[in-house]
Formats: structure tokens, C-alpha cells, sequence
């Protein structure tokens, strides 16, 4: 839900952050979308008060954060994936500092440009941006780990936990199909899904059982489906899927649930919104996945930051 607005052409400090590992990036088009969008942001704020800096690797992700802090940057604008958005949001978070932040969708997933209606065209983007309408974005927090869109465990992580870092590259969307694939082939070839996973809701006394887990922190998954009625970026509450069958056919069944976005037809599956989820696995150290990178393991303790940032889209 749109906020204030702020004049952009006020600030002093503009920091475009490109991670050029994010997505595909074929023929370089989307390093030149990237630099027709720094040279609109440096005709808007000055090009004194305008820098663009490259991530190459997750682990400078960290020395970036103290930079901007250090700096105390106005704006910082994002160009990534989801993955990139949520590492950098979360060393901010953690050093108690958040600029306003932009996203221009450059990765693999981008869930969080997506809900914001951001495109990837850098007039059309720079057209909405540059008005300086705030978002209040909540935080979730699993395990004190960051995330914005999805957090989840049980058959989607184990698939986000095999795709490499090369695959994402090569093959795009493609990797997480090819790997879903393999998973369902292998742990349903000869017995039912072997993980199980207990779920509690704000404290209360009952557990739930589960053999998989979504969490939605956005109004979107896996790219283009909608899971969950008032679920956003801008809600203070976490929405949560527990899958209960074992089989394979359930999984086949919950799929389509999932593609027809009407996961409430199912009777075996329980939805649930709070602001706290605890989830137990029956597995030591069963991967996490939040917004689309295996980031932390079971069990998980899923909790909403108490204040939002502010992003401008």
C-alpha cells in the first residue's frame, strides 16, 4: 500500500547496486538495461550524488552494507534477483540502517519487483520510480534470516537446495523444472515422501502435521502464482500452506492446486495467518529456503519484523 512521497531529487546519496551473476544475462542486454538506468538516476539526482557498484560475489555483500551505512546513503537501488535483494536488505537490516530501497528486476526470480508492478524496461521503470511514492515493506525473519516474499521447507527447498549456482545461470526458470523432476523421480520411486514436519501458529498449544511447507511473506510464488488471499509485501502477517499427503499422486495434486491458485479446494491442505510459525522436521539440519535460496535449515522459528522498511516503486 502506497505511503508519503519523497522528492528524489533531494538526495545526496545514490547508490545503483548490479549484481551481474543474477539471471541469464544473454548478450549482455541486461547490463545495458542496467546502465540506461543508472544514467536516468544520475540525470535525476546529479551525477555527484550518483554511483554504480558492481556485486561479482555474495561474499561482498557484507563489506557493501558497511559501506552504505558508513555513508549514509539515501537510496540505494538494487539490480538482482530476489536472492541479492534479500542478502542486502538483511545486512542493512542487522546493522540497524535501511536506506530507501528500489529494485530493478535483473535475477532469476523477481518476485519482489513483480508485486510491485516494476518492469524491466528502464523508462517504464524509471517513469514510476522517480515519483518517490513509499512502500512500507515488512520483514520476515526465519532463524534471523531475512526474507521478503516465501520462506518454505519440505519438497520446494529440497529442489532450491540441489540447483546450483551454474544451473540458475544456464538455464534460468528451467533449473528448478529439471531439478523438481529428478527430486520427484528419486524419493517416490520406491516409497512415500520420507520427510514430516510439526507446525505451531502463535504460540498455541496444538502442532500441526505437515510434509511440506509455504510460507508467504508476498502476494506471489514460484514466479507467477497467487497462494494466498491478502498476502503482501505490506502486510504485518505471514500466510502459511501446510501440505499433508505422502504420496506421490498428493504431490502431483498439490502442484496443481498451486498452478490453478486454488489451494483452499484441497481438504488436506491447511491454511493458516500469524504472525509466528514454529516448524520441527523429523531430518537434523532439513534445508530452508528463503526467496529462492536454501539460506538456513529446520527447525525454524518464522517471525514478522515489528516496523517496515521503506521502498520507493
Amino acid at each position: 500500500m502506497p505511503g508519503e512521497y519523497v522528492d528524489v531529487k533531494k538526495f545526496k546519496k545514490v547508490v545503483l547496486l548490479y549484481n551481474r551473476n543474477s539471471g541469464k544475462q544473454l548478450f549482455a542486454s541486461m547490463m545495458a538495461k542496467v546502465n540506461e538506468t543508472y544514467k536516468l538516476v544520475k540525470e535525476l539526482v546529479g551525477p555527484k550524488n550518483a554511483e554504480m557498484r558492481d556485486i561479482r560475489f555474495f561474499d561482498q555483500i557484507p563489506q557493501i552494507a558497511a559501506e552504505i551505512v558508513e555513508e549514509k546513503v539515501d537510496w540505494v537501488i538494487i539490480a538482482g534477483g530476489d536472492g541479492t535483494i534479500r542478502a542486502m536488505i538483511e545486512q542493512l537490516a542487522n546493522r540497524k540502517y535501511v536506506p530507501y530501497i528500489s529494485v530493478f528486476p535483473a535475477g532469476t526470480v523477481n518476485l519482489v519487483a513483480k508485486e510491485l508492478l516494476l518492469k524491466a524496461d528502464p523508462h517504464k521503470w524509471f517513469k514510476r520510480v522517480s515519483k518517490g511514492i513509499e512502500v512500507p515493506v515488512y520483514l520476515g525473519r526465519a532463524n534471523g534470516n531475512v526474507f521478503l516474499t516465501v520462506a518454505g521447507i519440505g519438497f520446494d527447498s529440497l529442489v532450491v537446495d540441489k540447483v546450483t549456482e551454474k544451473e540458475k545461470k544456464l538455464l534460468n526458470k528451467l533449473a528448478y523444472v529439471w531439478q523438481g523432476t529428478e527430486i520427484m523421480r528419486k524419493e517416490f520411486l520406491f516409497n512415500n515422501w520420507r520427510y514430516r514436519f510439526q507446525v505451531r501458529f502463535d504460540d498455541e498449544a496444538e502442532w500441526y502435521d505437515a510434509t511440506s511447507v509455504i510460507v508467504g511473506k508476498s502476494r506471489y510464488y514460484a514466479g507467477r502464482y497467487n497462494l494466498f488471499n491478502g498476502a503482501s509485501l505490506s502486510s504485518p502477517l505471514l500466510h502459511a500452506a501446510l501440505f499433508t499427503g505422502d504420496k506421490r499422486a498428493d504431490f502431483i495434486r498439490y502442484a496443481a492446486c498451486i498452478a490453478m491458485e486454488a489451494l483452499t479446494l484441497d481438504n488436506d491442505i491447511i491454511i493458516r495467518a500469524a504472525k509466528k510459525i514454529e516448524i520441527r522436521c523429523n531430518e537434523e539440519n532439513f534445508a530452508a529456503e528463503l526467496d529462492g535460496d536454501a539460506v538456513t535449515t529446520a527447525p525454524l522459528l518464522i517471525e514478522m519484523e515489528s516496523e517496515p522498511i521503506k521502498f520507493l516503486a
